[in-house]
């Protein structure tokens, strides 16, 4: 199978991941068939002895001096090393070698060496950090000055453009140990252990001596994964090591044409789980260029509103329609119920725990055992629903920017801002947020359409006015009777409407202006605009479209169409039948529902859609769910507009007999 993949004009490869599961197996050496309990057993032994070996190593490296020798990216010889962790630490003599008396082949120990140089060069960054922390140690590590705060991020690296919250957390991790041990930790080595290693199967770090993946000869949907397992916890020889073969079904979000490599293989909740890893051709993003942008704002009860404008060629901008709004009132309801319920749990734990204390006898070890699973039970509840949440929210803003014909997404960049001082049932759904997961699937999908996903500063978007820059005043909604300040008006050209309408013009407006300023972020890749110029600011000013008439040309073009003399009566005049007890018929008589006249359930659980922010006063009885509804019962959107509507010409023009 060829691994070069062909790409056309404009195209780059991109390499992407995508969830799979191995059910089945078939063992070559004896031509039986595994189960995926069996499966599952024969990975984890290979899983289990990988990651002692990485632990291993991942400790007896564990020291300024490596990790700097490791990070420079040189050898003794001063030549490069190789972007491979498991190659470069060979190069530098790290070895390792498994238990006495296990026999294992080469394959095995370079992913237990990609597994630890992996670990080793990722705290390089977080060494630095907590240098340049204990560098310029604050009179008050709990409110620093001015000048303190200038001090530490030019001992950090790239910190002028490093979000506040990253710092306040690691001081408040020497804060921690500098209360237990009396004194400031050396460096992060004496700060933190020694990370475990997960148990996984790194096959990217092998070769086909080790293991295998093909597609399938006339279904491209399946694939073959071929790799070498033991038969036993402790190999003795290389005769406990036989070949295995697994069927995959590919999930659909794999392109046909796409170049599979070996995957990552992982045990949870007693499955093998693969991260199939592939390589695709799709459309080069720019990052200038951009004359149609889609503007992403964030709230709580609105967890995104989004809208398009476009840069004309007089420099002047204009919103494109009046956006649309993804509200999931429902699931974060939810979602805050899973949140309590999990303190609780894990306040019980806690006491549990010390009063057992060593005693592995107390009659509460039972009781203890069965909290953490079910405490385990609710995190995943938790995880699951943040990441449906995401998945939901990020394929309707890409979803809206493809509508809108958008080259590039524009969303605030709020990784700098704390919940602070808003009181606890604010702060709380704040950090709850699942703001950088559903960035990062916004990333992953814009990247299919070839739109980029540009950060802006979040700086006053929804405080000035989108149309002349004056700060704004915020009000309750006139349609509404609940307090809030969902609506904003502007006092000196007359702008009114809701805030977070206001603020995606003035995001996309802002990315628009500032669209030479964009930059690649050299540790994660992704596209951001770091600081806001006043000459740019200045023409991000959102112009008012024109109003289109209201009215047609009524000018009279010919003679005048004859009525009917006896004009069908607006009432029925014979009783109207009784009512069928299936779905066909006429209907009965009275007045036909002629809309919704209440909000959907789940924006009307809290408040109605033009508040910004009222907690919950009861129990959220989600109705729908028992009925199989689900998830999208309390996720509402506004839904793109792919196409323009044609103008129905026969509407009310009568009968033609």
């Amino acid at each position: 199978m060829s691994r070069r993949l062909p790409l056309g004009e404009g195209e780059i490869s991109r390499t992407a991941c995508a969830p799979g599961l191995l059910r089945t197996a078939v063992d070559e050496e004896t031509d039986g068939p595994l189960s995926a309990s069996a499966l599952t057993k024969r990975v984890g032994w290979a899983a289990c002895l990988i990651s002692g070996m990485a632990d291993e190593l991942t400790t007896g490296h564990w020291n300024t001096a490596d990790i700097d020798v490791l990070a420079s990216g040189e050898d003794a010889g001063s030549r490069k090393l190789p972007s491979q962790a498991w190659m470069a630490l060979r190069r530098l003599g790290w070895s390792v070698a498994p238990p006495e008396g296990v026999k294992v082949n080469d394959r095995i120990v370079r992913m237990a060496q990609e597994q630890a140089g992996r670990a080793a060069r990722s705290v390089k960054w977080r060494a630095d950090l907590t240098a340049g922390v204990l560098m310029t140690w604050p009179a008050d590590p709990a409110k620093r000055t001015a000048d303190e705060w200038d001090q530490v991020r030019d001992a950090v690296p790239g910190g002028r453009f490093l979000p506040s919250g990253v710092i306040r957390s690691r001081t408040r991790q020497v804060s921690a140990f500098e209360r237990r041990q009396g004194r400031l930790p050396v460096d992060i080595f004496e700060l933190e252990s020694p990370p475990s290693t997960a148990r996984m199967l790194l096959l990217s770090a092998c070769d086909g001596q080790q293991a295998t993946i093909e597609r399938h000869e006339s279904d491209p949907g399946r694939a073959l994964l071929r790799l070498q397992l033991p038969t036993r916890p402790d190999p003795r020889s290389y005769k406990d090591w036989t070949w295995v073969a697994c069927p995959i079904v590919l999930p659909p979000t794999i392109p046909v044409s796409a170049v599979l490599h070996l995957p990552t293989l992982r045990i949870h909740s007693g499955r093998v789980r693969a991260d199939l890893a592939y390589t695709h051709p799709v459309r080069k993003t720019q990052r200038t260029g951009h004359t149609i942008a889609l503007g992403v704002d964030w709230g709580l009860n609105t967890l995104l509103s989004a809208g398009a404008v476009q840069l004309d060629g007089d420099k002047t901008i204009t919103a494109l329609g009046s956006g649309g709004m993804f509200r999931a009132t429902g699931v974060l309801a939810k979602q805050h119920r899973l949140r309590r319920h999990f303190e609780h749990l894990q306040a019980k734990a806690d006491q549990y725990q010390r009063l057992i204390k060593d005693d592995r006898q107390h009659g509460l070890t039972t009781r203890y055992q069965v909290l953490r699973d079910e405490i385990r039970r609710v995190c995943d509840k938790r995880s699951n629903l943040n990441d449906a949440l995401a998945r939901a929210a990020a394929r309707w803003a890409v979803d809206q920017a493809i509508a809108a014909g958008a080259t590039v997404i524009y969303v605030e960049d709020l990784r700098s801002m704390e919940a602070l001082g808003m009181g606890r049932a604010h702060n709380t759904r704040m950090s709850q947020t699942v703001r950088g997961q559903l960035v990062n699937r916004m990333r992953h999908l814009a990247a299919e359409a070839g739109v980029a996903v540009v950060a802006v500063p979040a700086k006053n978007t929804s405080r000035h006015c989108p149309r002349c820059l004056v700060p704004l005043r915020h009000r309750k909604a006139p349609d509404t009777t609940t307090a809030g300040w969902k609506w904003a008006i502007c006092s000196s050209c007359g702008y009114q409407g809701d805030r977070d309408a206001g603020a995606w013009q003035r995001i996309a407006a802002r990315g628009l202006t500032h669209q030479t300023r964009t930059v690649v972020d050299r540790g994660s890749g992704a596209m951001i605009i770091r600081s806001v110029v006043d000459k740019f600011e200045a023409r991000a000013v959102v112009t008012p479209a024109s109003p289109e008439p209201s009215r047609k040309d009524r000018s009279k073009t010919g003679p005048t169409r004859p009525r009917a003399t006896r004009p069908a009566p607006r009432r029925r005049r014979a009783p109207s039948p009784t009512r069928p007890q299936g779905p066909a018929g006429k209907r009965p008589e009275g007045h036909a529902s002629t809309g919704r006249t209440r909000l959907p359930r789940a924006a009307h659980r809290h408040q109605s859609v033009m508040t910004i922010s009222t907690l919950a006063t009861g129990r959220h009885r989600s109705r729908g769910a028992a009925l199989g509804a689900g998830f999208h019962l309390h996720a509402h959107a506004t839904p793109p507009r792919w196409e323009t509507r044609t103008p129905d010409t026969t509407w009310r023009t009568g009968s033609l007999n």
